[in-house]
């Protein structure tokens, strides 16, 4: 049983009770969303066994965020791709991808899944490549076993580009960027070779009696997303959502968890109409969206062209934003890329989740506020985002301040005072916060 046909049986699951508590909704709510497939729980049967926590994706719950990571050919290692996904969870990272390519990647993969208590998601596709001396060689049933021996392994939900049709291809002559999905390339590349329909399309009910034995969430990819802003929105890519929204069903039809991948560049104002777009043809599925960039002229700042683009995507009913590193078109991320991306994706998912009012977001950013204006230092850091930036901030400018303990000086090797009452950018005669102390006790005393 999956989570969906146990929904659909009216029955609630342990991960659905866990669902409910952690996002403040009741029970029988995530029943019924999961039962009409607006959410899922990526949960491998597997993996649950393990130290999985289950978590919920859809737009009527909390705005998740992932992030993708994995080994190289070129460079990288197991060692440092494990202490990235183990960075990306201390970040807040709701679930991880491994799209590792080269040597290791299967060892890699299964230490990831024994480590880690979030989701993990595959891009099946990639270790078939690596198998093999060119993608042309693929026989289908190449990549049945290979989706057969992940699921065994405990991955919670795969990517896979069964949308991307013989009739679709000719649509990318028309861009600038053409196919910037990896598995999307490669799976044209078969089908021009072999000059066959898409063999993910032609086996979809196979990979999906395979998919509902281990309970693994089907992460349809977009394998025709744009990769720059003239490719937004064009025949192409909504041409294969067509596709994707079939395949939705049939999924549904097999007992199958069901979300569609999104673009990856949109223009600002392209973004609602993608997101209610896909929305309505895909049935409802969960939407999981790379960005989307908003501007193709920052290399090196692509995770803040893309949090702007991901806070409207969420705003508009986005269930996953996939976090973009500020490495993204240059290279693979290190420890402190990952950390930008998340934290900045983690900004994205929380200015959309108090925006879209969903229970108790604002919370946080309320105690956080009465910190602030008590000069409560350390419930600042502990509530912040990045309690370590925030800190490493802080005691920086109070070493800088007019009191001659410069940068180096008397506190550099230990921690300075928290408990002056003034901000660190004003000093106690210009700061706002203490002049309204002030006044409140000048107003207090005029009324008694």
């Amino acid at each position: 049983m999956t989570q969906y046909t146990e929904a659909l049986a009216g029955r609630i699951t342990p991960e659905m009770l866990a669902v409910a508590e952690t996002e403040f909704l009741e029970p029988e709510f995530i029943r019924q969303e999961i039962a009409a497939g607006h959410l899922i729980i990526p949960a491998n049967k597997i993996h649950r066994q393990k130290k999985l926590i289950p978590a919920g994706i859809g737009s009527a719950l909390r705005t998740k965020i992932n992030a993708n990571l994995g080994n190289s050919a070129l460079s990288s290692n197991a060692g440092c791709e494990v202490a990235k996904v183990q960075y990306a969870v201390k970040y807040g990272a709701d679930t991880v991808m491994d799209l590792s390519t080269g040597t290791e990647i299967d060892s890699l993969r299964r230490q990831i899944i024994d480590e880690v208590s979030v989701p993990v998601g595959t891009v099946p596709l990639y270790q078939v490549c690596e198998q093999l001396d060119d993608i042309a060689d693929m026989t289908p049933q190449h990549f049945l076993n290979a989706v057969e021996h992940q699921a065994k392994q405990g991955v919670d939900y795969m990517t896979i580009h069964a949308g991307l049709l013989q009739k679709h291809l000719p649509l990318i002559d028309r861009r600038l960027a053409g196919i910037v999905s990896r598995g999307g390339s490669l799976t044209a590349k078969w089908m021009a070779v072999h000059k066959k329909e898409n063999p993910f399309y032609e086996h979809f009910d196979e990979l999906c009696e395979i998919m509902a034995e281990y309970d693994v969430c089907w992460s349809i990819g977009d394998g025709l997303r744009p990769g720059c802003l003239h490719d937004a929105s064009d025949a192409a890519q909504f041409g294969e959502l067509e596709t994707m929204g079939e395949l939705t069903l049939r999924a549904w039809q097999h007992g199958c968890q069901v979300m569609i991948e999104g673009p990856g560049h949109v223009p600002l104002d392209q973004i609602e109409m993608n997101i209610r777009r896909q929305i309505g043809v895909c049935h409802g599925a969960p939407f999981y969206v790379l960005g989307p960039v908003v501007c193709d002229i920052a290399p090196g700042y692509d995770h803040i062209t893309s949090a702007i683009g991901a806070t409207l995507a969420a705003f508009y009913g986005a269930a996953m934003l996939c976090y973009v590193t500020p490495k993204e078109h240059l290279g693979l991320p290190d420890l402190e890329d990952v950390r930008q991306g998340v934290i900045a994706y983690k900004i994205a998912a929380h200015a959309a989740d108090v925006a879209r009012k969903r229970p108790h977001a604002r919370d946080r950013d309320d105690e956080l506020s009465k910190a602030r204006f008590a000069f409560d230092w350390e419930t600042q850091f502990r509530l912040s985002l990045d309690p370590e930036r925030a800190r490493e901030y802080y005691e920086e400018s109070r070493r800088q301040t007019a009191d001659g303990c410069k940068s180096g000086g008397p506190h550099s090797s230990g921690a300075v005072n928290c408990n002056e009452n003034y901000c660190t950018m004003c000093g106690p005669k210009f700061c706002a916060m203490k002049t309204t102390q002030e006044l409140k006790k000048l107003r207090d005393g005029q009324t008694s």
